[in-house]
């Protein structure tokens, strides 16, 4: 059994290793052009839980709840969609009116683009004018640990901003700094690029956190072996 799970780990860890370079990429596109969530009466933030169905691997749903739960008590009125039905039972039972959306059938196998394109259809399709997408992972450290992470998932109207000229006042003259301008993006496609940066962000969270996932059940298993064990010994010791 440690064998198996050794192996899904490491079908796990490369799917993850594929992921990064769809999410990084559009981080440093939008780090270069410098763009910020915008922030305007009547807007609201999404927050994006990316669990699964499965359990056995510690408390590794639960430590992703109670980080959605700190950032929700900082900010009240953010709406909830949740990945997975073991962070929607948790989350249900303390913020269940702000769940806009979820997705059970999360985590039966390494996740690919293609399900991360499915459910950022769905999450353009909501009504809600989000000025802030927030998507909340569990950030794979190593084999043994993991961490709660949230990367920023950015709307139109912030892409839009972040396409303006910036002129700074230099010593000699001003210094121009072309921010999205200089990738010649059409405002027809500005949609179709806030979509596509969202399915990157969503499949890197999502790979990030089945690896997790993986990690801790092999772990667990391993414990249990050991324990079965130990048990065994002194049964035949005694």
């Amino acid at each position: 059994m440690k064998i198996v799970a050794s192996t899904k780990l490491t079908r796990a860890q490369r799917a993850m290793a594929d992921s990064r370079v769809y999410g990084q990429t559009s981080n440093t596109v939008f780090d270069e052009a410098e763009t910020k969530a915008t922030e305007g009466e009547g807007k609201k933030t999404l927050l994006v839980v990316c669990s699964s169905d499965k359990g056995l691997c510690g408390g590794i749903h639960s430590g992703l709840t109670r980080a959605s739960r700190r950032l929700l008590a900082e900010s009240p009125d953010t709406d909830i969609v949740v990945l997975g039905e073991k962070s929607k039972a948790q989350l249900s039972r303390s913020n269940a009116r702000q769940i806009q959306l979820s997705f059970a059938g999360v985590g039966k196998d390494i996740p690919t683009f293609a399900d991360a394109s499915a459910i950022a259809d769905q999450i353009s399709l909501l009504p809600g004018d989000y000025s802030s997408i927030k998507i909340m992972y569990n950030k794979f450290v190593n084999a043994q640990s993991y961490e709660p992470v949230v990367v920023e998932a950015f709307s139109e109207e912030a892409i839009a901003a972040s396409r303006k000229l910036l002129v700074q006042p230099s010593a000699n003259a001003n210094l121009v700094i072309a921010n999205f301008a200089s990738f010649e993006i059409d405002d027809a496609v500005l949609g179709n690029l806030r979509e596509y940066a969202l399915a990157n962000s969503l499949f890197w969270a999502l790979a990030e956190g089945h690896a997790c996932e993986i990690s801790a059940r092999r772990n667990a298993m391993d414990n249990a072996s050991k324990n079965a064990g130990k048990s065994m010994t002194l049964d035949e010791s005694s």
